[in-house]
């Protein structure tokens, strides 16, 4: 939100500079961006008489002028066509900054003549791309003068950044107000000039009919022709305003409206009456509709879009943008002005599909004023009238104002409490009606709060609390430290909290780096993980292409591992810990340890073969960090039932009986084609939710790991078993033989060919043993022999193979 500080004035009677308003409107949570003060980067610029312009001696193109700058003059060497004798432009003299070129003038000699300053185009002052030519000034330029002075430049530009709540302040006159409430001048009411919104009387009924067939859209149109009109350029007070901020003056008309949308966030529109068809109607857009704005792009409308048509289709998207067929020229003369209601969801979800960022559509998706589309008409008329002259008819009015009224139960004492700033009540008081609210005193001593209806972003006793801190100023705030006797009873983190920071800890050891990506995506991209749930689509999403809470953070994670691999970064490593969500109701949403790994796992190196990531090394991952979270690994079965985005036979699941603790693999190269990025690509998800809480037991705690005096044995067993059946099985049933003595089982050749019958497999695995309290004899070991083979055979039907 850009404004000058004139223009602020316009509504605010001040003594204040500029550093004392720029430093208050932070301080008020309205963010100043940057303060551009072309007086101060033009200071040194002025305005020169060109007493002589001869002909270079040595270059048909220069001509060496002599400069009159006020105090002296000097001789310049120039290549513009346009100078000449007589003239008067601007001059920037030896050591000037050009702002436009990013140069520092130095004394010179051009072509064996010296050169003492410069005269200057509009290119390089940045005041527009123009280069042809020096600027050409009036002959009364009074010579000497600053230049920034006499073009009316030293108008400082303040640009505030807003946040959505405050869509008040998205006109110069909300941003006003809550300077006047802090105290930093008194807010000028409505009826000082320009500002008038006095009703002007209609001098004959409106000849076009509004009808509204989607009040859901649009709940209030008010509209009015005026005729006679005279549409030429707009004054140059105008124009220096909208100039100021970047936008460029079109006509009285059509200036009138941006200048309306910018001081009182109430923006408007004005059709010629002449080429409008009928009548005005508001309803939903049809299929197969188009129509050229005024941006000269043709647009596609469909029902969900919300369209003002005459009897012959659309002529504008409500709250967005008009169309050119009934835009305004200089040679309308009945102009039919709009001021309306729509809908802030329709609207942001209109001009996010279509791509459209308007002044208007800023303003109609945060909420305008519902109770200032009358007072928008009456001053838009008044100074059309008063720019452009013409005859006011009668306003014509469809639908009705919403019901915006609301009152709020507000105790002051709540502000001691909640904010920690002891405040007397005239003071509170003072500051809520500053910023517009009604108090009237409730018999139980509370106040009753009338909201205004510019600030729909209050509608609570809280609201109303960080009101009074925020003009009264949070750096008053005071800081007081928490109490704290002894040593703290409970721990600091619940065991929830535990796991995601050892999950956190844990993948960051292993080489992973932590992002924090949306909780939201594309509903295209979802459908490849799973789809989303009706109740997770976003009615009013940031982005068209975020418009769904997301069922996995993988795809996220994926498309950032994409971008960084586009700008050379193969071989990324990513995680992050956060929700993932299954449906609306706070069940449905998981904590999730997720992440994953692209491209090389071990890179290319002379000393080793370079190998891409794969499917265990994101089996690795998910059992460090269900290690870390406390979940008894040692119990887990591994299932071969992944979800489809992974890869079918290089995938699994990590269970502790029927719950999913985690699964993993590499992800499916149709889903790796869909999201434009270049394989392989491994991947794995952490339920920490479902891993169960440590069971609490009395008495001393085992060590971790438990050293022993004697020797460990490791024997080798192989077993013919049926293809289908899982390695995990057979070394799950190995290590419950005899859980004491089984220290470790490992599966270390898997084989299918000659020697072994079809359908059947060799699965060979190495068995630890590790006594603790006596040295195994040979008879211990075959005992412990039998058994291993007896509890294989019983769980899998496999056969120790000879």
């Amino acid at each position: 939100m850009k404004f000058t500080l004139s223009w602020l004035k316009d509504h605010l009677e001040t003594d204040a500079s500029l550093d004392e308003i720029t430093q208050r409107l932070t301080m008020l949570g309205l963010e100043v961006e940057g303060v551009e003060d072309r007086a101060k980067e033009l200071a040194a610029f002025v305005v020169g008489h060109v007493v002589t312009a001869d002909k270079h001696p040595d270059a048909d193109k220069l001509r060496v002028l002599t400069v009159d700058t006020g105090s002296e003059r000097l001789q310049v060497v120039c290549g513009a066509p346009n100078a000449r004798a007589g003239m008067k432009g601007v001059f920037a003299p030896i050591g000037t900054h050009i702002p436009g070129s990013d140069i520092t003038l130095k004394k010179g000699v051009i072509r064996g003549v010296e050169s003492n300053g410069m005269m200057c185009s509009e290119r390089e002052l940045k005041l527009s791309e123009e280069h042809n030519g020096i600027i050409e000034l009036p002959d009364d330029a009074p010579v000497g003068t600053p230049f920034a002075a006499y073009a009316g430049l030293g108008d400082p530009v303040i640009d505030v950044a807003l946040t959505p709540d405050r869509a008040d302040c998205a006109g110069v006159r909300g941003i006003a107000r809550d300077l006047a409430a802090a105290g930093l001048g008194r807010l000028k009411p409505l009826e000082d000039g320009l500002l008038d919104a006095t009703p002007v009387a209609g001098t004959f009924p409106c000849p076009l009919s509004v009808t509204i067939e989607e009040p859901d859209g649009c709940p209030l149109f008010v509209g009015r022709l005026i005729r006679g009109v005279r549409n030429g350029p707009s004054p140059k007070w105008l124009q220096d305003k909208l100039a100021a901020i970047g936008l460029r003056p079109i006509s009285a008309l059509v200036d009138i409206t941006n200048y309306m949308t910018f001081d009182a966030a109430r923006p408007l529109h004005v059709f010629d009456a002449a080429r409008v068809r009928g009548g005005i109607i508001v309803r939903a857009g049809r299929d197969g509709e188009t129509f050229r704005a005024l941006n000269d792009k043709d647009y596609a409308v469909d029902p969900a879009m919300i369209v003002i048509a005459d009897h012959e289709g659309p002529l504008g998207l409500g709250g967005i943008i008009g169309g050119e067929s009934t835009g305004c020229t200089e040679a309308t003369t009945d102009v039919f002005v709009e001021a309306a209601l729509f809908d802030p969801v329709r609207i942001a979800a209109t001009g996010r599909r279509l791509g459209i960022d308007s002044d208007a559509r800023y303003r109609f998706e945060r909420g305008v004023d519902p109770a200032a589309v009358m007072q928008g008409m009456e001053r838009a008329t008044r100074l059309i009238l008063a720019l452009c002259g013409g005859e006011p008819s009668e306003p014509v009015i469809a639908g009705a104002e919403p019901d915006w009224r609301r009152a709020v139960r507000f105790r002051p004492s709540r502000v001691k409490h909640l904010g920690g700033v002891d405040l007397p009540l005239d003071a509170q008081t003072h500051i809520l009606a500053a910023l517009g609210c009604g108090l009237r005193e409730a018999e139980d001593g509370t106040l009753s709060v009338s909201i205004p209806s510019w600030r729909q972003d209050i509608h609570g006793e809280a609201d109303l609390v960080e009101e009074v801190l925020r003009v009264h100023g949070f750096d008053a705030i005071p800081a007081t430290p928490l109490e704290r006797e002894g040593v703290v009873a409970k721990p600091a983190l619940t065991p929830a909290q535990r796991r995601v920071v050892m999950a956190r800890r844990t993948l960051a050891a292993r080489g992973l780096h932590e992002a924090v990506t949306w909780s939201f995506l594309s509903s295209a991209v979802a459908e490849r993980f799973g789809g989303v749930d009706p109740g997770l689509r976003l009615l009013n999403p940031i982005s068209a292409d975020l418009d769904v809470m997301r069922p996995s953070i993988l795809p996220n994670l994926v498309q950032a591992a994409g971008r960084n691999a586009d700008r050379g970064i193969a071989d990324a490593a990513l995680f992050e810990v956060g929700p993932a969500y299954r449906d609306p109701t706070p069940q449905g949403q998981d904590l999730v340890a997720a992440g994953v790994r692209c491209g090389n796992a071990v890179p290319r190196h002379w000393s080793e073969t370079a190998r891409p990531v794969d499917v265990y090394d994101a089996k690795a991952d998910a059992l460090a960090v269900l290690e870390a979270a406390g979940a008894p690994t040692a119990n887990l079965v591994i299932g071969a039932d992944a979800p489809a985005w992974y890869h079918p036979g290089r995938s699994g699941t990590l269970r502790l009986g029927p719950a999913v603790l985690a699964r993993f693999g590499e992800l499916h190269p149709g889903v790796l084609e869909a999201l434009g990025v270049r394989g392989p690509v491994a991947g794995f998800e952490v339920f920490l939710d479902a891993v169960p809480s440590a069971r609490k037991k009395g008495g001393t705690a085992k060590p971790l790991l438990q050293l022993s005096a004697f020797q460990p044995v490791e024997r080798d067993f192989a077993f013919l078993v049926d293809a289908g059946v899982d390695a995990d099985r057979i070394a799950r049933a190995a290590r419950g033989a005899d859980k004491a003595l089984i220290r470790d089982v490992g599966v270390f050749d898997v084989y299918q060919g000659p020697g072994v019958e079809e359908g059947r497999k060799s699965v060979a695995i190495s068995v630890t043993l590790q006594p603790v309290d006596r040295t195994l004899t040979d008879k211990d070991i075959e005992e412990i022999g039998r058994r291993i083979v007896a509890a294989v055979t019983k769980a899998t039907g496999g056969t120790l193979r000879a």
